[in-house]
């Protein structure tokens, strides 16, 4: 089973209505730290991953005790009695140290501390902060330990104080995004509060541990709106600019990762741009090879041919349904329930009611 999402105290810096394509787009691909799966619980002084017995025996052999050393907690490794929620998911994130036992602060550290803190609500506060100590205390050892749950208390209190921010913005900004478009005065502003906040509580390595990728994502975004809002440029004088931007950006799994939702965002508007012109499965293909490369095409064009297959036989069930309901048979339902299982699979099945109230509203949209 997946890992959690981002506890209930996680805020994105950017605004989540956007009605622009890209913005959605990147908003999608924007990277979620408990979606970045990692099994890595502790490491070895060379910064490779152990299990959970090795990291016992480590504890062990240096003489560190595996149990909670403060309070009177019930939590011995931190994973009993796990909230609903958490059961059967793998602990997210990563422990690192180094070879004098100090801890390497990592954008993992901050996906454990949010997989512990996505079930806030199912439990109390006190109760997961000494299920987070246990956890790190049972895995983890002096000083790092020690360390680690210091920035812990110190995340809390961030993600407490966050709020405040976005209740100063929130109302401003719902204002500005009726016109259909981001005042990107209000959005600097408070990205910078956000930072002045970040300061208060961490120091200048964990803030580009924990938020540094988080950081390049929302200046690519607000760079990406800015292009889209600028009537001075055309469609491919923005194509330009935002290429331009992307290119001049530091080669690392950040950029790779923005290139590719680039890509998906140009694959979208062109793919839609040569249906409505008509083009052939093999233009299609050969515009998306070049984009997202030939595996992806492949899979698109087959998506393409399920679609399409569907489309035929939603045609026909449709026909055949409205023959047997103009007939005002006593069985017509039975008789088209017969035809929706000729036609269509179970998971097909399902689909068919949402997917004919969409072919309506396109039939409306376009009279």
């Amino acid at each position: 089973m997946s890992n959690n999402g981002r506890s209930p105290f996680l805020t994105i810096v950017m605004i989540a209505v956007v009605i622009l394509l890209t913005v959605a787009v990147i908003l999608w691909f924007k990277p979620n730290s408990s979606s970045v799966a990692s099994t890595q619980l502790a490491s070895t002084t060379t910064g490779s991953p152990i299990t959970d017995s090795e990291s016992n025996l480590v504890s062990s052999d240096q003489g560190t005790t595996t149990s909670p050393t403060q309070g009177n907690t019930p939590f011995i490794t931190g994973l009993e009695n796990l909230p609903r929620s958490l059961q059967g998911t793998t602990v997210d994130g990563e422990i690192i140290i180094d070879e004098n036992k100090q801890l390497v602060v990592t954008e993992g550290l901050r996906r454990l501390f949010d997989y512990f803190l996505s079930a806030f609500g199912e439990e109390d506060e006190s109760v997961i902060h000494e299920r987070v100590k246990g956890y790190i205390r049972n895995h983890t050892p002096e000083p790092a330990a020690s360390q680690a749950i210091s920035i812990f208390d110190q995340y809390v209190a961030y993600l407490k104080a966050l709020p405040e921010i976005e209740k100063r913005y929130g109302n401003l900004q719902l204002q500005a995004t009726q016109s259909g478009e981001l005042d990107l005065n209000i959005v600097a502003q408070r990205k910078q509060d956000v930072a002045k906040l970040r300061q208060q509580h961490f120091d200048k390595p964990t803030i580009r541990a924990f938020f540094g990728a988080e950081e390049v994502y929302d200046n690519y975004s607000v760079e990406m709106i800015r292009i889209n809002q600028n009537e001075q440029l055309s469609d491919a004088q923005k194509e330009v600019a935002r290429q331009d931007y992307i290119s001049r950006m530091p080669d690392n799994v950040t950029k790779t990762n923005i290139e590719q939702q680039a890509n998906i965002s140009a694959l979208i508007t062109r793919t839609e741009q040569m249906k409505a012109k008509g083009a052939t499965a093999e233009e299609l293909y050969k515009m998306r090879r070049e984009l997202v490369g030939a595996p992806a095409a492949a899979r698109l064009a087959q998506v393409d041919q399920e679609d399409a297959s569907f489309d035929q036989r939603f045609t026909q069930y449709q026909t055949q349904k409205q023959l047997l309901l103009s007939q005002n048979s006593d069985n017509a339902q039975t008789q088209i329930e017969q035809i929706e299982q000729q036609l269509f699979d179970e998971s097909e099945r399902k689909r068919l009611t949402g997917y004919a109230a969409l072919q309506q509203q396109k039939a409306a949209s376009s009279n």
